[in-house]
């Protein structure tokens, strides 16, 4: 609770200066993106609220946050192409969210999961932070990551920001089962069209059997 206060206080704009309060969303979000560990999910909660009671407009924080995400998962991702594991193992040493077990956690999921950790990992905390450095890091081909990041982006803010904005004053009560539940509503989803693109695919793929010629008499 105390997080979310913090975190709306920050976004309180100050002389109505609102677009100070959606620059902040962008910026919090999109450094959390790159690698740093701030409160970014927070922030979105914190700015919605505010929309929900006038100071804002929803559409201008999803967007900020939309935007931040989209940005700072890139640059975090070539960042971690650039500088490789040896980023890891120095951040390693100096703060535990970098810690070695993190990042093998995170590195198998990469392995496992391809794209769709980029995209499901922008609600998953931990994912969230990894998710752009580590897919540098692994040299996945930028116009997927791409894809899968922005996809993601977009999901998430929208998502995160209309629950909180109807929610109102109760989205911090809630809020740590939303994230979840989204989270499940998109993986069935996602499953659901796999799998309607795969029978396709397999139906298109079954070859024809030409009918015997007659012989002519």
């Amino acid at each position: 609770m105390g997080e979310s206060w913090l975190a709306l206080a920050i976004v309180i704009p100050t002389g109505g200066v609102a677009i100070l309060a959606y620059l902040v969303v962008g910026l919090v979000i999109g450094v959390e993106s790159m690698g740093v560990p701030l409160p970014g999910e927070t922030t979105l909660i914190a700015a919605a609220l505010l929309a929900s009671q006038g100071h804002l407009h929803i559409e201008f924080v999803i967007a900020a946050a939309v935007i931040g995400a989209i940005v700072g998962d890139s640059i975090g991702y070539f960042i971690g192409r650039k500088a490789g594991r040896g980023m890891f193992e120095r951040l390693g040493r100096r703060s535990h969210h970098f810690s070695e077990d993190r990042i093998v956690r995170a590195e198998k999921y990469f392995h496992k999961y391809g794209v769709w950790t980029v995209f499901f990992g922008r609600f998953v905390a931990l994912l969230r932070i990894f998710a752009g450095p580590m897919a540098g890091m692994l040299r996945m081909h930028y116009p997927r990551f791409l894809a899968a990041n922005a996809a993601g982006g977009i999901a998430w803010a929208t998502t995160i920001g209309v629950v909180a904005y109807k929610i109102g004053d109760n989205a911090d009560r809630i809020f740590g089962r939303v994230s979840v539940w989204a989270l499940a509503v998109i993986a069935v989803l996602a499953v659901a069209a796999y799998v309607v693109h795969r029978v396709r695919r397999r139906r298109h793929a079954v070859p024809t059997v030409p009918e015997p010629e007659s012989a002519d008499v």
